[in-house]
């Protein structure tokens, strides 16, 4: 019996080192050598002051800021400990009375036209970061206003923080709400 299980423990023992501790470490290693930024979470600081990730979105409520999509991580939004869809179904009630609250928020908040999908959607993870660059438009009026800026230089500034899709296909446009803020909270307003 002894001349099976030695083979047996020194097997598990070696594929525990191998998989369990060796690969994990040069996996993170490397990581840290050729994508030191993204492997310490894609942090966007504030002078030395850590305000978010660029891969987590935040819920911003205030008028003042554009908002982001709905998140569907529970009571608390955008709750990164709580990372889900709602795995509502298309025939939905619950669903649809959620989606219908929102586009009536937005409609009280002032959106115009056509309200976008992203607006009143959750994303499948309930933490994206991006919205669409329709939904950020469709909030420029609001935020304009409320900071008492131009609404043309306010859209000037969400151009820029337009991203194209990588590689030119892969993707849709979106805008970082967090890097959007950011410069929003730039301006002397």
């Amino acid at each position: 019996m002894l001349n099976q299980l030695r083979p047996a423990l020194v097997t598990i023992t070696f594929f525990t080192l191998v998989t369990g501790l060796c690969f994990p470490l040069a996996v993170t290693g490397l990581g840290q050598a050729l994508f030191p930024a993204q492997a310490d979470g894609s942090l966007v600081r504030r002078g030395e002051t850590v305000v978010g990730s660029a891969l987590i979105g935040q819920n911003f409520a205030s008028d003042r800021y554009f908002w982001p999509r709905p998140s569907a991580t529970g009571p608390e939004a955008y709750n990164a400990s709580a990372s889900s869809g709602s795995n509502l179904g298309t025939t939905s009630v619950k669903l649809r009375d959620r989606v219908t609250g929102e586009v009536q928020r937005l409609r009280e908040a002032g959106v115009a036209g056509a309200i976008p999908a992203d607006a009143a959607t959750t994303s499948g993870s309930g933490l994206d970061p991006h919205i669409s660059p329709e939904f950020a438009a469709a909030q420029v009026d609001r935020v304009a206003r409320t900071r008492g800026l131009e609404p043309e230089a306010l859209r000037a500034i969400v151009l820029d923080h337009i991203d194209n899709r990588a590689l030119g296909f892969i993707g849709e446009p979106r805008v970082n709400v967090l890097e959007l803020n950011l410069a929003l909270d730039a301006l002397k307003s």
